[in-house]
């Protein structure tokens, strides 16, 4: 359960007169389960949150009710203003800026300085140093489909460069690494897929809409995923790269190796994406062990080198 989630719900419970659990399920990409266990945790809290049945029903705090300011202590606000100040740009809608008015408002007038200086000394920025394409309008898109359970509709690039077109429905949308992907039911595929933004074309919504299905949490198992696919090679890299292998692999991995290199632990998974990063690193690395990984580096460095002989 996360605090930052159950906070945002009530202050939308505050905001609004009544809101259903399916507007909160799809407002905060969960399940209406998760929504009912929220509210009852709310509850727990002591701010009386009211369930509403029939047509037009939903959740609503009791008429005249204010929320004490000393709920949350001043470390408390601080932490969430710094929290959702480091949320990409992209994602501030208006519902968000005013929500962060709110949660503003409850610091006492003569400590807002200082928690602004606070929340101003951690600077999150997810874009990259270059080349990179803007997603806005893909994003806004895609949260547009999953708030109204709009089927997606989109042309689609896979790694091995064949190109489809893809009817999907959306479940969540997803920031990991610095790249945006969501999840949806493929009907093509007729299951649930991970999509890469980068990789699609000609993004539209349908005008029809779809029921939703219960759908897997598609990175909450990604150690378990990794333990089973990764594993570690020995490299020996001259000093001038060490800092660009820090991005993949800690300091004690590193031992020295005579006056200018290292000998390196590093993680590999065994597909093209990890290869390209090896060859990236040129002639200041060089792969020790396994055989196998040494063997297919250089079948692709002589295929690499044919294309420039000619």
């Amino acid at each position: 359960m996360k605090v930052s989630r159950l906070v945002s719900i009530i202050f939308v419970l505050m905001d609004k007169k009544r809101i259903s659990a399916q507007e909160l399920a799809n407002m905060f990409e969960v399940s209406v389960r998760t929504i009912y266990r929220d509210i009852e945790a709310i509850s727990m809290a002591g701010i009386p949150v009211h369930s509403i049945t029939g047509v037009g029903g939903g959740f609503e705090v009791m008429e005249k009710y204010k929320i004490d300011k000393k709920a949350f202590s001043e470390e408390d606000l601080t932490t969430i203003l710094m929290g959702i100040s480091s949320i990409p740009a992209v994602m501030k809608s208006d519902s968000f800026i005013h929500t962060y008015g709110k949660i503003n408002s409850l610091i006492p007038e003569e400590r807002k300085e200082a928690a602004h200086f606070y929340t101003e000394q951690m600077h999150i920025d997810f874009s990259h140093w270059m080349g990179n394409r803007d997603l806005e309008d893909y994003i806004e898109t895609i949260k547009t489909a999953l708030i109204k359970s709009r089927i997606l509709s989109f042309e689609y690039i896979n790694h091995s460069g064949e190109e489809t077109k893809r009817q999907v429905e959306p479940y969540q949308l997803i920031l990991k690494g610095s790249q945006w992907y969501f999840q949806g039911y493929c009907y093509k595929r007729e299951g649930f897929r991970l999509f890469k933004l980068t990789r699609m074309t000609n993004l539209k919504i349908e005008d029809f809409e779809f029921v939703p299905k219960e759908y897997p949490k598609p990175l909450s198992n990604t150690v378990e995923i990794l333990d089973k696919i990764q594993i570690s090679i020995k490299l020996r890299i001259h000093e001038s790269i060490m800092e660009r292998l820090l991005d993949y692999c800690d300091h004690d991995h590193f031992f020295k190796d005579g006056k200018n290199h290292y000998l390196v632990t590093f993680p590999f998974i065994e597909n093209n994406y990890y290869y390209g990063i090896l060859l990236s690193f040129g002639e200041y690395c060089e792969c020790i062990e396994p055989l196998h990984i040494r063997t297919e580096l250089k079948r692709k460095i002589a295929n690499l080198s044919k294309i420039y002989e000619k």
